[in-house]
């Protein structure tokens, strides 16, 4: 039932909605809207503000023996947990990585003399914890927050609890007075130790302890010995106080920076979910980062990492991270003159070391810190940041373009990335269409940049190559007869044929409306399925149906070559909606709300999937990361951005807000974290009845989305399996079949 404060509000604004819709303008241009203003101060101080309510308790999935989904959670700093809901058999990922190296495979329950039984339980799982229920007990799976500590509670009317650990990634045990110790094999200057969560008596079994099940479960820490212990001794004295500052975070992330509510339940729920588990990526392990996606992914990619940025830090909010990361990459950046890599950013940074094998991370990296100033309003950062910037556009002008302007690169180094036995998987050099994308993109925001820092000869220079690329690309990418943008140009001047969705990056490189319309009504209906986009049409003899068919190819074969990418999703349903079309990007847009919430791993977004289901399947499995930075923040940036319409530009002191709403979309209410401030935004029946914007001195410009009529884009469908009589992939079974 609704609280008697909100239904006063409630009433109030179908008043305010009634009258705005009946005296609706194109554009209004509002600084605040009164009334309403003063009805949201009414709502704030009749909010519940005890400590025990927590939106994040009302999301609890529950899953079956039969659905056995993943599940994850992080410590924000270099420690994640990875299972399956109802697993008896750890996967080769599964359990407690730190920093990269597999510490701890599982462990199992007991009470008395049985051993709890996961296939027999009722499994929930929230985003703070995973719940276990018996008949006779109750396990609650906990991390800290930038704490190496593994908390599990047990609850049970026995006399003794008990918990055994997985010998698996172990070398070593050794039992003492405080616990018993092990060394794992791929950490053996660190080790874990097992206790009580109180401090109880215990005694050493086999491979793990029993207690009285009065100490309350188990706790596992991780580091020296002395580390561990301190831990211990930390977690016994404030345990409490620690879970509930991780689940208060947590919680903040949908009650504070992005709460939504819509008419559709389900809707809110998986936006909860996805940006809960997107924020799990986002970590402490090497200065600041996003992991690129989990269990294999922990670890910086700086591609993976500027995609994901929009979604995952301007959408909601956390500018302070944004900024640091692209402050703690812009560090790593390949600043030696003699260097074949001279400006780059690097693709991925992790603990063994920095690789700059890729072309397309380094203009994101400048774009992103525009994005970041128009979210933020912050100019300083950006001085920090333009040494790198100029190093990065100079270098490429002198040593990577060619005499036309474009951007040049290695086959494999766009996020077509994969390369076996030293042979790309899907060569596009040395001229990509997306390449040159964001290659103008980098122009563009470099120029901007460098107009603010003061810098204004680069900024013209710039500038004005930026305008020369525009100026040539549709002319040398855009095939007009064929209504489609050739992939890339070859090093000998070629165009590639190939249909794949990098195009859909390039649409604001091409004046022409028209062939932007047919190029993606044929991308849809040739590219995007139901579950995602592919890589590859399925009429090139080079598709491959699965990505992973080891009787028949590696999976790397596969990879960029007909395997669905679902952070391609994005830019798909941006374009659909960009050209009237939201109720066809809603359709793809609620299948992936679909499998964060009903498949795959509990409110996640996968990296791959199937292009075509198995044979007798209606639907497709995933592959690849179970949980993709990417995926997630592309979803994320899609609602935002483009069906919610929400277009920060306070370098302009201005905030566009322009929805774009599936019909299905009939009420939504949110706030997202602008500058220094919040926009309060309610959207009812086809019209915004408050925008607001607090603590933030910006106009707000509401624009009513207008709608297209489009004939080339009326009737367009999903694009369905359809596969040739035979592909080339297919013609030798490898018995037995091939491996890694």
């Amino acid at each position: 039932m609704i609280p008697f404060p909100y239904r006063i509000y409630y009433f109030f604004l179908i008043i305010l909605n009634f009258a705005l819709c009946k005296n609706s303008n194109a554009i209004m241009k509002l600084k605040s809207l009164s009334l309403v203003s003063a009805a949201a101060v009414l709502i704030s101080s009749c909010v519940q503000t005890a400590s025990d309510d927590y939106l994040i308790d009302q999301l609890g999935i529950r899953v079956s023996v039969a659905e056995n989904r993943e599940y994850s959670f992080t410590d924000k700093q270099a420690g994640y947990w990875y299972g399956t809901t109802h697993q008896d058999r750890p996967e080769f990922w599964s359990g407690w990585n730190m920093a990269k190296k597999r510490i701890l495979a599982d462990y199992t329950l007991g009470i008395d003399e049985s051993v709890l039984d996961r296939k027999s339980a009722e499994c929930t799982v929230y985003p703070d914890r995973i719940e276990r229920s018996w008949d006779s007990a109750k396990e609650s799976f906990h991390m800290l927050d930038k704490r190496p500590v593994l908390y599990i509670s047990l609850q049970t009317s026995a006399d003794s609890v008990s918990c055994s650990l997985d010998m698996g990634h172990i070398g070593s045990r050794t039992a003492a007075d405080e616990g018993v110790f092990y060394i794992p094999r791929e950490a053996p200057d660190k080790m874990i130790m097992l206790a009580p969560a109180t401090d109880s008596a215990f005694r050493p079994y086999e491979n793990g302890i029993k207690a009285p099940s009065s100490c309350g479960g188990f706790i596992l820490t991780f580091g020296t010995k002395d580390e561990c212990l301190a831990l211990a001794e930390e977690f016994r004295t404030k345990g409490e106080q620690l879970l509930k500052e991780r689940k208060e975070r947590i919680n903040l992330l949908i009650a504070e920076y992005n709460p939504v509510r819509t008419n559709l339940p389900e809707l809110d729920k998986a936006l909860d979910w996805i940006t809960i588990t997107m924020d799990q990526l986002i970590t402490e392990q090497q200065g600041n980062g996003i992991y690129a996606g989990l269990p294999w992914f922990n670890e910086y990619w700086g591609r993976d990492m500027f995609i994901s940025m929009p979604g995952a830090c301007l959408v909601t909010g956390q500018f302070d991270v944004a900024k640091q990361i692209l402050k703690d990459f812009a560090e790593l950046q390949d600043k030696n003159p003699e260097s074949e890599t001279y400006g780059r950013i690097p693709n991925r940074a992790n603990l063994e070391g920095i690789l700059y094998n890729t072309t397309d991370g380094t203009p994101r990296f400048v774009i992103q810190a525009l994005q970041l100033a128009e979210y933020s309003g912050d100019t300083e950062f950006l001085h920090d940041l333009y040494p790198s910037i100029k190093i990065s556009i100079d270098a490429s002008l002198a040593n990577y373009t060619d005499a036309d302007g474009y951007l040049t690169h290695a086959d494999a180094d766009t996020w077509m990335d994969v390369k076996r036995n030293g042979i790309p998987g899907s060569p596009r050099g040395d001229r990509a269409n997306d390449i040159q994308a964001l290659w103008h993109g980098q122009l563009e925001a470099g120029s901007k940049i460098a107009a603010i820092v003061g810098d204004e000869e680069s900024a013209e220079i710039w500038k004005n190559h930026a305008d020369n690329l525009a100026g040539r690309f549709e002319n040398d990418f855009c095939n007009k007869e064929g209504a489609f943008i050739y992939d890339h140009i070859n090093a000998d001047g070629t165009p590639d044929l190939q249909f794949r969705p990098n195009q859909l990056y390039c649409f604001d490189l091409v004046s022409d409306r028209a062939f932007k319309e047919k190029v993606l009504r044929r991308a849809w209906e040739e590219l995007v399925y139901p579950w995602g986009v592919a890589s590859l049409a399925q009429w090139d003899q080079q598709f491959h149906p699965q990505h992973e068919n080891w009787h028949y190819y590696h999976k790397d074969d596969a990879y960029h070559n007909g395997t669905v990418w679902l952070w391609n999703n994005g830019i798909a349903m941006q374009r659909m909606i960009e050209f009237g079309e939201s109720d066809v990007a809603w359709e793809l847009f609620k299948n992936m709300n679909r499998q964060a919430l009903v498949e795959g791993a509990v409110g996640s977004l996968s990296e791959n999937a199937d292009a075509h289901p198995r044979e007798g399947e209606s639907w497709v499995k995933r592959s690849g990361t179970f949980l993709q930075a990417w995926s997630n923040a592309e979803h994320l940036r899609v609602w935002y951005q483009h069906f919610l319409g929400i277009k920060p530009d306070l370098l302009n002191g201005k905030v566009v807000v322009e929805p774009c709403l599936p019909s299905e979309i009939t009420d939504v209410e949110t706030s997202v974290k602008i500058g220094k401030g919040v926009l309060h935004l309610k959207y009812s029946n086809g019209c915004v009845v408050d925008a607001r914007l607090e603590g933030c001195d910006a106009e707000v410009e509401v624009i009513d989305s207008e709608l297209i009529d489009s004939e080339e884009l009326e009737g367009v469908s999903f694009c369905m399996p359809e596969p040739l009589e035979s592909y080339p992939c297919f013609a030798v079974y490898h018995d037995p079949a091939l491996t890694y």
